[in-house]
């Protein structure tokens, strides 16, 4: 009996650890290409128009949270596609993004279910 606990617990430790477990969540932020995300310090989208070009240049674009974390979103599908034809109508625009998030070397990343436009602040 100890011992079916502890490979039940070695199994729940490797899996929580392994980024494989997914989290079901809301995220609200701003749409905006990567680069900006990183390399200017925004807190909101310079334009959308900015954010467009860019995207169509091939700079994915992620979701800027309040918080500053940064989300990719990804695919669940294999083999992968790219977002940013799904998130080019909210580009520059502040959203609410519902699915399975992960988190993984501290990198935040999003399979999106369902995306909606959110107020702006």
């Amino acid at each position: 009996m100890k011992n079916r606990f502890a490979v039940v617990a070695a199994l729940a430790i490797i899996a929580s650890t392994s980024g494989l477990a997914a989290e079901q969540k809301t995220i609200t932020g701003w749409v905006l290409d990567s680069a900006c995300a990183f390399t200017k310090g925004l807190t909101k989208p310079i334009s959308a128009e900015c954010a467009i070009s860019c995207a169509k240049n091939g700079s994915p674009l992620v979701i800027l949270r309040d918080d500053g974390s940064i989300y990719w979103p990804i695919a669940e599908t294999m083999p992968a596609e790219g977002q940013n034809k799904r998130l080019m109508p909210f580009a520059g625009k502040r959203v609410r993004a519902t699915g399975k998030t992960y988190v993984r070397g501290g990198s935040n990343a999003i399979v999106i279910d369902k995306i909606v436009e959110a107020p702006g602040q």
